[in-house]
């Protein structure tokens, strides 16, 4: 065991650059971090074009390795790729199942990657816990709660999928990146001697499965369960292989003559897949929450005006957030979100996340 140093500080290393340019920045601001890469599971099969999780592949942590010796940091693997199988996997094929759209970054940042680190830290005596994500923390002076606050860089801005940490561990986080621009980080590993990372392709695959993979995924995790496709007159106009290879909004994959289609809901009862031509049948004005979270309260009292996502790189849109009921916001109990306009294709299992100005208040999700 570490002895407790107030400026030590687990770093968690992808072997990507945004957490190796944070690793740097702490070092010269005087805090003596551990970087620590976790060891994920991927989905092992011949068709998965990833192979290894990109995050946690042998190169990554080569990687990772190679920049704690340059700058004389100490370095560890973390296998957790049981729990991430459980926690993750687990929770993306359940949606899945039972036809909502899963999203593992807001699952996996509350229920395995910060959870992991926090677990090394407290076990080595560390209080704090860094990341290279693109964020910001500050504590309200007024309330004494610790804020999640939007990134510098608004295109890059990872508050969305921070919305479930809980307030406890905000106040022991560290975004060190949230100051800067990804141009500017980029210059800095240029700057810093890191310049392989200017031709490395950042990816944009789930961190288990390959994007090109995961209709092969699906068949073999979910199987097929053929069934009509209809429009909204009832007319049968195809079949479908399954309901959970489709999402709300979704064009691709429908394959029929005379679109485009989109789809426009699910009828899991009688395994019915209902598309439509006219976009606007993908509006809607108002949904249900469950299960919420915000970062400052815990009960909510009354209605609240707010800015809303409910994709991480949608634009914000003005809703009413209305509550059900005066009980508290960790149970089960739903808040009804009103958007100012209809919004298109809100999805059940995807999460809607509220802003006031550049604070991030929290999240539900959509049910």
């Amino acid at each position: 065991m570490l002895k407790q140093n107030q400026k030590q500080i687990v770093v968690g290393m992808s072997g990507g650059v945004d957490s190796s340019m944070a690793l740097v920045l702490l070092k010269e601001q005087g805090w003596q971090p551990i970087g620590v890469s976790l060891k994920y599971a991927v989905w092992r099969d011949k068709t998965n074009l990833l192979r290894e999780n990109v995050c946690c592949s042998a190169d990554s942590f080569k990687i990772a390795r190679e920049i704690c010796k340059k700058l004389a940091v100490p370095y560890h693997i973390f296998d957790v790729s049981k729990e991430f199988k459980k926690k993750v996997i687990g929770y993306f094929t359940n949606e899945l199942k039972n036809n909502r759209t899963p999203n593992p970054c807001v699952i996996c940042n509350r229920y395995l990657k910060f959870k992991k680190l926090f677990e090394f830290a407290k076990k080595n005596n560390i209080k704090y816990v860094a990341t290279g994500h693109y964020a910001r923390i500050k504590k309200n002076i007024k309330s004494e709660k610790y804020e999640l606050l939007k990134a510098k860089d608004k295109k890059k801005d990872q508050t969305y999928s921070l919305c479930f940490l809980p307030q406890e561990w905000l106040k022991r986080i560290i975004f060190p990146l949230g100051e800067y621009t990804k141009t500017e980080v980029y210059k800095m590993a240029k700057e810093k001697g890191f310049k392989f990372f200017l031709k490395t392709k950042q990816s944009q695959n789930f961190c288990f499965v390959a994007g090109k993979s995961l209709n092969s995924f699906l068949k073999k995790e979910l199987g097929k369960k053929v069934g009509d496709i209809k429009n909204f007159k009832g007319n049968v106009l195809g079949k479908h292989q399954g309901l959970h290879f489709f999402t709300i909004g979704q064009r691709k994959g429908i394959n029929l003559a005379g679109g485009p289609y989109f789809v426009a809901g699910m009828d899991k009862k009688n395994n019915v897949l209902l598309i439509t031509k006219d976009k606007n049948k993908l509006l809607q004005k108002q949904t249900l929450l469950s299960p919420c979270h915000f970062f400052a309260v815990t009960t909510l009292k009354n209605k609240i005006s707010v800015q809303v996502k409910i994709r991480s790189h949608q634009n914000l849109a003005k809703a009413i957030l209305a509550p059900l009921s005066l009980a508290s916001l960790n149970s089960k109990n739903k808040i009804k979100l009103i958007f100012d306009r209809p919004q298109t294709a809100i999805t059940p299992g995807q999460f809607a996340v509220f802003y006031k100005g550049n604070v991030c208040l929290g999240g539900g999700k959509i049910i």
